[in-house]
Formats: C-alpha cells, structure tokens, sequence
C-alpha cells in the first residue's frame, strides 16, 4: 500500500501524488481499459492549459488519428480552466468527441445522445455569442454530428472513429 505521498494503490485504487484516485490501467486509442502490463495509447496528460488555438489543433490531430476519448479529455482542460464565458463551448465540443468515442465503441444509443447533446450545445453557444470562435466551424459541426447520430443508430454497428472524423475548423 502506497501514500499519497508517493502515489500508487492505496487500499486496491491507483492513486496520484495527491492521493486523488486516478486508473493507471493503459488504455487503447478510445480509451477504453485494457489489462496491467498491455502496451496501450499514451493517454493525454490532465489540466494542460492550452490557448483556444492550440487547444483545436492538439484535438484536431488527436480526431485525425482516431482518437475522439483523448480528443475529449483535451476540450475537458479548456473547458475546465478557460473563462466562464467560454466553458459551455468546451463542454459541448468535449461532448461531441465523447458521442463519437462511444459511436466507435458500439454503443449506438449512447453514442448518438452525445453527438446530439454536444451538437445542441455548441449551437446554442454560436446563437449566444459568434459561430466561428477561433475559426470553428460550429454550424457545420452540429450539422455533421447530428448526421453522424442518424447513421450510426440507422447502421447499429460500431463506426470507424478516424474515418468519421470532423473537421473543427472551416476548409
């Protein structure tokens, strides 16, 4: 057993430096757990504060590899420690990469909510304020993520999360 002060399992949990819980278990590219001791995906580092730009582009590279979980986690820091104002935004484009991450993994009821939820949020975020913060494209992203809900509750089978991709920003 382990301290918080060092890190490690304390009573059976991996726990952080701080003591916090935290699985250390390695994950495969949509995050999902995979046994002690298998090579999995590097997982994002948590609580990176990003500008909004390299905020897009770290998760627009991290969509284009096919991995929306880690895209996700990198939308929660923004959303996490950018201004108020903009924390909605961050949350319903971290909504969106969850939909997708679980349209990926199968859950086709799930998956759609999401992409929907995020979809709906990112849209009445543009109504509030501007629909191109940071050269988004947040029309055409609720657009697509409704589309995408759509087909995969019409398919009822997984979807390929590199090949469904969005694009964040306008071509």
């Amino acid at each position: 057993m382990a301290d918080a002060e060092t890190g490690g399992d304390i009573g059976g949990r991996d726990r952080d430096t701080e003591g916090r819980a935290r699985n250390a278990r390695p994950r495969d590219g949509l995050g999902r757990p995979l046994p002690y001791g298998s090579d999995g995906v590097e997982r994002q580092p948590e609580g990176v504060v990003r500008s909004p730009d390299e905020t897009v582009a770290e998760a627009q590279t991290l969509l284009d590899a096919g991995k929306p979980f880690h895209a996700h986690e990198v939308f929660e820091d923004a959303w996490k420690s950018g201004p108020a104002r903009e924390r909605e935004l961050w949350r319903g484009l971290a909504q969106i990469a969850v939909g997708l991450t679980h349209s990926a993994r199968g859950n086709t009821t799930g998956g759609p909510r999401l992409l929907r939820r995020g979809a709906a949020a990112v849209t009445a975020w543009s109504e509030q304020n501007r629909p191109d913060p940071y050269d988004l494209d947040l029309p055409g992203l609720a657009t697509w993520a409704v589309g995408l809900a759509g087909r995969v509750e019409q398919t009822s089978a997984p979807i390929d999360a590199g090949v469904e991709r969005p694009r964040l920003r306008r071509s």
